[in-house]
């Protein structure tokens, strides 16, 4: 392969993971509102388009071994293909908690809990998203740094909204006393539920946050975030 179209493959692969990130992200938006609106059609569509996303992973895990295996790249492009190769299965991943948000909007039927935001949380894990991919794009160091102490932020957040529910359902008075069996494992789904969901969000932020570690790595040969 020339030269020129080797370079061409490397920026294809960038365009290629950006457009992957930009459908990502639009699944979780997406979950997010379905969740919020508790709306059958938005969670089925984000439900259904899973297999485009698991498909567009596996495209893109082919072009970077096929990169590694046909070109024997070194240094900073290893770093590149190696990075971008990582950063889909990140992706992939976050794909897939959004398909567990749709499925969370499905069985939502109520809000038992109104004083938990999970709005708020979503947003903040999807805008570090959105500021990773931007990160890679640009080969942003500074920002690689910027999405990674959010993250503390977005764990508070995680743990307070799982500290609301305890105390809501430990002070609260969600089952009379002749409550039955049917009852208490409603209540049960329910509480389960709203806890998957916040650890979900927590874990859209971990990947954000490896991303952002992986950028680091590919652009300046570090792995102080990597962990």
């Amino acid at each position: 392969m020339a030269r020129t179209d080797y370079q061409s493959s490397l920026e294809k692969l960038r365009g290629d993971v950006l457009y992957m990130s930009e459908l990502v992200a639009e699944r979780l938006r997406t979950g997010l509102d379905a969740l919020e609106r508790k709306d059958e059609r938005l969670a089925r569509e984000v439900i259904g388009g899973d297999d485009e996303i698991n498909e567009m992973y596996l495209e893109l895990e082919g072009e970077c071994v096929d990169l590694i295996a046909l070109q024997q790249p070194v240094a900073s492009d290893l770093r590149f293909i190696a990075a971008s190769f990582k950063i889909i299965t990140d992706l992939e991943r976050i794909g897939d908690l959004a398909v567990n948000l749709g499925g969370y909007a499905l069985d939502a039927e109520r809000d038992l809990f109104p004083d938990v935001d999970m709005q708020r949380i979503g947003m903040a894990t999807l805008e570090m998203l959105e500021d990773a991919m931007s990160a890679y794009a640009g080969e942003d160091v500074d920002a690689c740094y910027a999405v990674a102490e959010r993250d503390d932020g977005v764990d508070a957040m995680c743990e307070a909204a799982s500290e609301v529910v305890v105390r809501d359902l430990i002070e609260g008075d969600y089952l009379t006393d002749g409550a039955d069996e049917t009852e208490v494992k409603s209540l049960m789904r329910d509480i389960s539920r709203l806890l998957l969901t916040i650890r979900d969000l927590e874990r859209v932020g971990d990947h954000a946050v490896n991303i952002a570690a992986r950028t680091l790595y590919m652009a300046e040969n570090d792995d102080e975030l990597l962990y």
